[in-house]
């Protein structure tokens, strides 16, 4: 069996991205790492830092401190630090494209993404929603987000929505296939034998019997009703204000938010630095940082790299646990 290999994407070349893998390729490691990038960007990065950076084939198994092993992506201009260009939208793209293409088909085992510029990439004409939304439609799978730290995992139930189309999205075709998947995560990757799962409600104090909305009584209740009697282990829907109490917490393996802003500003304010963004049902392990681009700090050596460190500490965990 080849040694474990996992693709790294920095994001945005005019980010923080690439200075963060640039420091990430100065720790040692026992697998490979194989950078999709522009070797230039890369240079340039660890040229701000003052690091050493040696760019080695992608194929050369290269682990020594201060290299990185590389996949050409060669972007469309310079990037300047700071100043996102359109014109490397499609440079962006076709990294986590044809890293993720190799994940699929097996010449990788997981996949580490550094933090993308939205706008950007739309302004260079491609439609994009978000890089959980993209790998999945290439893989031809439904997935779910989770973002994890030391000590909580938040999923969300749906995503990157306005707040006015969030009731109308959680539906309990789609409630019930976000479990599953998230249940079968915290087996398969987490190793948890017997997971619990905590469901929150959409409204304040889970609706309130009905008086402040009728969603958990109508549709997330008998979902996990449903569920329960095919064997999960699910506790709600719960009142959001309370249920991250610690004391509650301790009884529990994941967290399902009903929307983004639900779950994850708890989460990281519970631990920033070290929580990272993972696509659950993805056929290779996806982790990615849980930060943006910072353009503001990009190239002064002032990103926390905490995110992308511990971003590839989890996809390597989770790879050898799917090689078994």
């Amino acid at each position: 069996m080849r040694p474990l290999r996992l693709a790294l994407v920095p994001g945005e070349p005019a980010g923080v991205g690439p200075e963060l893998c640039v420091r990430l390729a100065q720790r040692p490691r026992d697998h490979d790492l194989v950078a999709y990038a522009d070797p230039g960007t890369l240079r340039a990065a660890a040229a701000a830092l003052a690091l050493p950076l040696r760019l080695a084939p992608a194929d050369s198994g290269a682990r020594a401190p201060g290299t990185l092993a590389l996949q050409p992506v060669a972007n469309a201009a310079p990037p300047a630090f700071g100043r996102p260009d359109p014109r490397n939208a499609a440079a962006v793209i076709g990294a986590l494209r044809q890293a993720a293409q190799d994940c699929l088909d097996g010449r990788c085992d997981g996949l580490v993404t550094g933090p993308v510029h939205k706008a950007a990439i739309n302004e260079g004409g491609i439609p994009y929603t978000g890089t959980t939304e993209l790998l999945a439609e290439q893989a031809g799978c439904e997935v779910v987000m989770m973002l994890a730290n030391d000590t909580l995992r938040v999923a969300l139930a749906t995503t990157h929505l306005p707040l006015r189309a969030v009731a109308d999205a959680i539906t309990a075709g789609g409630l019930a296939r976000t479990l599953r998947i998230v249940e079968a995560a915290l087996r398969r990757d987490f190793a948890i034998r017997a997971p619990t799962i905590a469901v929150l409600g959409l409204n304040p104090h889970a609706g309130e019997a009905g008086h402040l909305g009728r969603e958990e009584i109508e549709t997330i209740e008998p979902v996990l009703a449903r569920l329960r009697a095919e064997g999960l282990r699910l506790v709600g829907p719960l009142p959001a204000d309370t249920a991250f109490l610690p004391a509650k917490l301790r009884g529990f393996d994941a967290v399902l938010a009903m929307y983004h802003d639900q779950g994850l500003p708890v989460l990281k304010f519970s631990g920033f630095e070290r929580a990272v963004n993972l696509t659950l049902g993805l056929p290779y392990p996806r982790v990615a940082v849980d930060h943006g681009t910072a353009l503001e700090l990009a190239g002064k050596g002032l990103a926390d790299p905490g995110s992308l460190f511990a971003a590839a500490e989890t996809c390597a965990r989770i790879a050898r646990a799917r090689r078994g």
